[in-house]
């Protein structure tokens, strides 16, 4: 994937063109390939319109962010950093103008409701400016709300999570792992980088214990409770509702930090509404997805959580949302993972 991005590249600059579009370029690219494109990208002479929720790359490359919020398109001048700052000033000034238009719009409410002052009165100006307002209301969009990411933790598993001992994997004649020993305890926090391809998720498989070594031992330790997010995201079934997907099929409650929960509540906190839970995960975006995951993944308790490029497809603000609850977590973070703020962070 990471060598046919850069074919397509070379491609588009052999035209030698004016105007270069890029949408999600760094999806699934890994650090050097990203790095490489960061630097062809400053060399490039003519304008540069790109469609990126990798934030790194963004702060890089970026002048000036255009943001498409509720079908409004607007241009903030400055890097991503100036942006941040800015769209949340903005955000803080239309929640105040909000709660005052709705103060005015419920006083108005209160006064054509007394109905018979109203028409004494004769103030027609003013009920024709209550339906103006009742117009305005209705046409406001409001944003579409946050990613309630939360993990449920379990105790905490043994001190030794896992020891690997002169581990070797090899499909047929290729050798992907030779000789890896390391030892992971409780709390670790590790991130795994390398090229695309280098055997990454092989590594993470191994230790989970979904694939077995050609060589060497593997230890697990004690009481451990893993969540793993597979970034293929094999562990949805695409035949099957939202719903089930979170539920297996057994009836419509969960049960979250002990108490009991009805689905659809819980999918509402991951951005999906009522109407949407039986439609087939197949009509999912891959933004979707993984945020149906995410909501599969911390409806159990776990004291172990591997992230296998859980950013691919998210959006800025639920990116955000995904660091702050990885950063608090208790237990044991295997991460594997490109996106270099996030690692960072």
């Amino acid at each position: 994937g990471g060598w046919r991005r850069r074919v397509m590249l070379g491609r588009a600059l052999l035209a030698q063109p004016d105007l270069l579009l890029l949408d999600e370029p760094t999806n699934h690219l890994d650090i050097e390939a990203i790095t490489w494109l960061e630097d062809m990208m400053i060399e490039f002479a003519g304008a540069l319109l790109f469609v990126s929720h990798d934030r790194a790359f963004v702060r890089r490359l970026a002048t000036r962010i255009v943001e498409l919020d509720r079908g409004q398109l607007r241009a903030w001048p400055g890097t991503y950093d100036d942006y941040v700052l800015q769209k949340r000033a903005a955000l803080e000034v239309e929640a105040k103008h909000a709660a005052l238009f709705d103060k005015k719009l419920a006083q108005e409410e209160v006064w054509i409701r007394k109905g018979v002052e109203a028409r004494r009165t004769r103030n027609e100006g003013r009920v024709r400016a209550l339906e103006q307002l009742r117009i305005q209301r209705r046409e406001r969009r409001e944003r579409i709300g946050q990613v309630d990411v939360r993990v449920q933790e379990a105790g905490p598993s043994g001190k030794l999570v896992f020891e690997a001992v002169d581990v070797s994997m090899a499909f047929g004649a290729a050798t992907i792992i030779k000789g890896f020993t390391a030892r992971i305890m409780r709390g670790d926090r590790i991130g795994i980088i390398g090229p695309n391809g280098c055997g990454k998720s092989t590594l993470i498989k191994l230790l989970i214990g979904d694939l077995t070594p050609t060589e060497g031992t593997i230890r697990r330790g004690t009481s451990l409770m893993p969540a793993y997010f597979d970034q293929q995201r094999e562990q949805l079934d695409p035949s099957k509702s939202i719903m089930d997907n979170v539920t297996g099929g057994s009836g419509d409650t969960i049960t979250i930090d002990g108490r009991s929960r009805h689905v659809s509540s819980y999918l509402r906190d991951f951005l999906f509404p009522p109407e949407r839970l039986h439609a087939p995960v197949s009509m999912l975006s891959g933004g979707e997805r993984n945020r149906l995951l995410l909501a599969r993944l911390f409806a159990k308790p776990s004291n172990l959580l591997v992230m296998d490029e859980p950013t691919n497809d998210l959006d800025a603000e639920t990116l955000d949302l995904l660091e702050e609850m990885v950063a608090e977590y208790a237990g044991t973070l295997l991460l594997v993972s490109h996106d270099r703020a996030f690692l960072d962070n």
